[in-house]
């Protein structure tokens, strides 16, 4: 038996996986491979899109499908489909309007399975496309015809983002959605149950993964519930707050080669597993 047979070891992309330049070290990709080439099950919980992954994908290829969309969806980039998908109800629009004419000039994008659509900009939506690179494809939000996965509000104002996320949190129709913040300037509104944490297990039944051998590591507030989820819950040391309150160990940081510390730790019986 392999030294790693029957570990599923997910990961967070961006402040965990991607240093500050946006890449993978060296050390991580060594790392990566060693794992997998021990049996182990190497892949991403990620609040991005497949599309949005895809460069990532290339450089470290992982060898089992994707948690993508917060939790919204499993998908397999070597077939080019979703295992799963969970998508969001029409009534969606209510609270999207209800923040539009609430929050004068709040940016927001709809991500469907497929593409994102910016339905509102501002300075915010502008800074998400220099750094994802993502093309301006402007869409009405009425005129969005496809599932929806999530919706994006991004707010670079602490006020503001503040406003959007009480107006989301005391809406009627709350109960009916899960929010989360990803970002210090961007808050998601997501099908109710879906959050990383689902994702981790959905994708652990897909494989045949026991709950107890996988592991999960983050930075974010959108990674809370899969590092509670996890077998092994892992916060790097760059982390905020609340993700390594809930952490059962804090790793070194995104800088510092923070998965290859895992695997090596995992190798050497840190976990207890």
């Amino acid at each position: 038996m392999k030294k790693f047979e029957g570990f599923l070891l997910c990961t967070d992309l961006d402040g965990t996986l991607l240093n500050s330049d946006f890449a993978v070290s060296k050390e991580n990709l060594d790392a990566i491979a060693y794992f997998q080439r021990e049996g182990g099950l190497f892949t991403f919980v990620t609040g991005r899109m497949p599309y949005f992954a895809e460069d990532v994908y290339e450089v470290v290829k992982p060898n089992a499908p994707v948690a993508c969309c917060n939790g919204g969806g499993i998908y397999d980039f070597r077939t080019r489909e979703y295992v799963r998908t969970v998508e969001l109800s029409k009534n969606v629009r209510e609270l999207v309007m209800h923040v539009v004419e609430n929050v004068e000039g709040v940016g927001f994008q709809v991500d469907t399975f497929d593409r994102v659509y910016f339905c509102q900009e501002n300075r915010t939506m502008e800074w998400f496309r220099e750094v994802t690179g993502m093309p301006n494809l402007v869409r009405d939000y009425d005129d969005v015809s496809e599932p929806i996965a999530k919706i994006v509000f991004g707010e670079d104002d602490e006020d503001r983002i503040n406003a959007v996320i009480n107006l989301l949190n005391s809406h009627p129709l709350a109960e009916q959605f899960d929010f989360t913040r990803s970002e210090y300037s961007l808050y998601e509104i997501l099908p109710k149950g879906c959050n990383k944490g689902m994702g981790l297990e959905r994708l652990a039944e897909h494989l045949n993964i026991d709950m107890r051998k996988t592991l999960a590591v983050g930075d974010y507030n959108n990674d809370v519930s899969m590092i509670r989820a996890a077998g092994v819950g892992i916060a790097v040391a760059n982390a905020v707050e609340e993700a390594k309150a809930c952490a059962d160990h804090i790793t070194v940081s995104n800088d510092e080669h923070a998965i290859a510390r895992i695997i090596y730790d995992l190798e050497k019986g840190a976990f207890g597993i």
